[in-house]
């Protein structure tokens, strides 16, 4: 398959476009600067503007853009650049599609987890509502926005978990604390994280590109844990311990809204489309996720 991708120079875009290259794919790449090979088209998303020979031929459309959550505080400047980095993108890519006379047969768009909001321990499945606060809000419109995308084309929107890598992302500040001794669970621990590692993400989105689903799709992996799980598990892939919990209180304090919708939000989310659809875990169990982030697999 031709498959153009939109942010590939990212976490997940990188596990992605490595993946489908190695299984053959003929993969471009949207970039912001002057391409600097054939497999590279320029555009400016916040200017809606494409390059529109990158669908020339195409088959998929990946859409992977999006400002990084958790990597600033969420000032209104902030938080106005969060959705427009997301938005922006996807209706450029929508918009391209539709000036197409044979467009991509499939646009896979992410999403979040944080479309279910705080759901403590309840199970949530695709079908699930839609939860409370700004990343509901967010994911919600960003949702919207890829189903622009022109009739006949499948659109999936992948609700992705928290990330788990050997470096940077969801891990990238706390994985060095925990290597050291120093780390531990965030708040009480008891909220759920739906958790999946880069490998499966990688292969989730290869997976989706034939799959016979549309609409949202929770990748996340099969096995739920909670905070103090997962954080357990990974201090004893490390060898090392993980008592110095930090209080809800102390990271309110220091990130505000921040720490409440991405850090102690409970989302118990489970991959049913996924695995009904036949998808296979690289690592579908926490103890074989944290062997994996550790380099002990």
């Amino acid at each position: 398959m031709r498959i153009l991708i939109a942010g590939a120079s990212g976490l997940i875009g990188t596990a992605v476009s490595g993946t489908l290259r190695a299984s053959g794919h003929d993969v471009v790449t949207l970039v912001r600067k002057p391409p600097s090979s054939a497999a590279e088209y320029q555009w400016d998303p916040a200017a809606g503007r494409i390059d529109d020979r990158a669908l020339e031929g195409a088959d998929a459309v990946i859409n992977l853009s999006g400002a990084g959550i958790g990597d600033r505080p969420w000032t209104r400047r902030r938080v106005t650049e969060l959705s427009a980095s997301r938005l922006g993108p996807t209706r450029t890519l929508a918009a391209a599609m539709a000036r197409m006379e044979t467009p991509p047969a499939v646009f896979l768009s992410q999403s979040a987890s944080g479309y279910y909001g705080s759901a403590g321990a309840s199970v949530l499945r695709e079908d699930s509502p839609r939860g409370a606060g700004l990343l509901a809000e967010i994911c919600a419109g960003w949702e919207a926005a890829a189903h622009e995308a022109p009739a006949g084309v499948r659109v999936v929107t992948a609700r992705t978990g928290v990330v788990l890598s050997r470096r940077g992302g969801a891990l990238g500040r706390l994985l060095p604390l925990l290597r050291l001794g120093v780390g531990g669970p965030l708040g009480d621990g008891r909220q759920y994280w739906p958790w999946v590692t880069l490998p499966d993400v990688a292969g989730a989105f290869e997976f989706l590109l034939t799959a016979p689903l549309q609409g949202p799709v929770n990748v996340c992996a099969p096995e739920s844990a909670d905070v103090n799980a997962l954080i357990a598990q990974l201090a004893k892939a490390l060898h090392r311990p993980a008592l110095l919990r930090v209080p809800a209180p102390v990271l309110r304090l220091v990130m505000g809204q921040l720490a409440d919708e991405l850090l102690l939000a409970s989302q118990r989310m489970e991959p049913a489309a996924l695995a009904g659809a036949g998808f296979r875990w690289q690592h579908p169990a926490l103890a074989e996720a944290a062997a994996w982030v550790a380099g002990r697999d």
